[in-house]
Formats: C-alpha cells, structure tokens, sequence
C-alpha cells in the first residue's frame, strides 16, 4: 500500500481559497498513491484562533466539495486534514473528513481531545464524542487529531474497533517536536499499529510548525521522516505487517482490563 502525507505550508499572507486551491492541485498529483492524508485545520492554521469563526464552514462546504473533486480526480482515498466546522447549532468543532476513491464521503470525526486548556481550541470549539474508524480495502483506518496523540486510551479504543493503521492529523508546534516523534512511536508501539501522522509546516499566528511527518510500523521504527518545510512523503508499506506483528508477539492479548473501575 502506498501512502502519501502532504505536509502542507500554512503561512500568513495566503489566503484560504488560494490555499484550498492549491492543495487540492497536490492531491491530484498523487494518483499513484493508495492513501493521500493532510494535517489538521490546513485551511486556517490550528493556532490562528481569530480566523476560526470567520473561516468556519459547514461539513458539506467549499472545502469539502475541493476535496471530494480531489479525491475523485485522482482516484485515492484521501484523509482531508480537519476543517473548522460549524455546526447547524452554531457550534464550532475541529472536523476530519475522509474521502472514497469516488469522492463519496466516508467518514468524519469531531477532535475529542482540544488543545489550549483555558484558552484557543480548547474554548472556541466544542468536542467530539466519537471514536471513528474507516474500512479501506487494505488497512482498517482509525481517525486522531494532534493533542488527542496525547491520551493512549483513544487510540485503545481505535484498536479496539479494529484499526490497523492510525492516521493522526496534525498542526503541531516546532518547540515540542520533540514529543510528536517520541508520541507516535509509542502509539506504533503499544498498539501495534502503523502510525501515520501529518503535520504542518510554516508559521501561523506566530507559531513555528514542527513538519517532520512521519510513518511508524508497528515495532516502532520509523520508515519515514519529512523535514521541517512542506513536503510530500510518501512510504510503501504492507499492512499485513499488522496482523503477522501481533501473532508473533500476542502483547494485546496480556491486556488487564477493567483495572480503571473502583474495587469493592
């Protein structure tokens, strides 16, 4: 299987609409690819928090319909990053959208886990409240924006339902690259995963992104690594690698569970 992550440059001075356009174009490059995955809120930068109103469109909006064409066109799955939603309640959320070969969509996810504690996400969005996975004719898919890479227990839940390959979506900070590697090898790791996570480059609302995307099989290595300026990465891989890696080495199955309830 072939996956491609567009490490998109998200940089003050372009405009959303020249950016749509313009990633939309990388994605028709990539019809020899299987997979074609983005970073989280492309379109506006994930620390520009004054544009996330402004900018804030429905599931089914221009960014959307760019995408479903793109996908259409180049005939791959495609995991479009995240948008700013808004709800027809008003709500803001940080929304994922994945893509058929057909340009049909497949599925979406609300980032459960918001970054900024007091402040930005973390206020401005509300937060999801389901794990999704997508069926691909070759891998199980389960679906992570950035801070949820965070919190082990989500991508339990992923595997839970299945996932096989763990597609993080990112807009991750260069001052803590650092633990976006060390995060997605654990995540390799601990469910025996291939891990792909894509992350923006640039600097938007004065914030340095990291780049460095990167594709981790389930025994933690790395297969592959961007660089800090946008880039296209793109790793072959064999998703049967999975399965082979958890009967060779039955961790998941030493699972304790229920060791979070209260004893009597």
């Amino acid at each position: 299987m072939r996956a491609s992550l567009l490490q998109v440059a998200v940089n003050e001075g372009e405009s959303v609409d020249s950016r749509r356009r313009r990633v939309a174009a990388m994605v028709r490059d990539q019809a020899a690819a299987d997979l074609v995955v983005l970073p989280e809120l492309w379109t506006t930068g994930a620390f520009a928090y004054d544009a996330f109103d402004s900018e804030a469109e429905p599931v089914e909006g221009p960014t959307f319909e760019a995408m479903a064409k793109a996908a259409s066109d180049a005939g791959v799955w495609l995991h479009a990053g995240s948008i700013p939603e808004r709800a027809p309640d008003g709500t803001l959320y940080n929304t994922s959208l994945v893509f058929s070969p057909s340009g049909e969509p497949a599925a979406s996810y609300r980032k459960i886990h918001r970054f900024g504690f007091d402040q930005g996400e973390a206020v401005l969005m509300g937060a999801g409240d389901a794990l999704v996975t997508v069926r691909l004719p070759e891998t199980v898919l389960g679906v992570a924006t950035c801070y949820d890479l965070r919190f082990p227990e989500l991508f339990r839940g992923l595997v839970d339902r299945g996932a096989e390959t763990l597609v993080v979506a990112a807009g991750w900070p260069e001052r803590r690259r650092a633990h976006w590697t060390l995060l997605a090898r654990a995540r390799a790791v601990e469910n025996q995963a291939f891990v792909l996570a894509c992350a923006t480059a640039g600097t938007h609302a004065s914030v340095p992104q990291a780049g460095h995307s990167l594709v981790v099989d389930p025994w933690g290595e790395v297969l592959a690594e961007a660089g800090p300026d946008e880039e296209v990465l793109t790793v072959d891989f064999d998703p049967a690698t999975v399965a082979g890696t958890r009967e060779r080495f039955p961790a998941l199955k030493d699972r304790v569970l229920g060791l979070d309830r209260p004893r009597r």
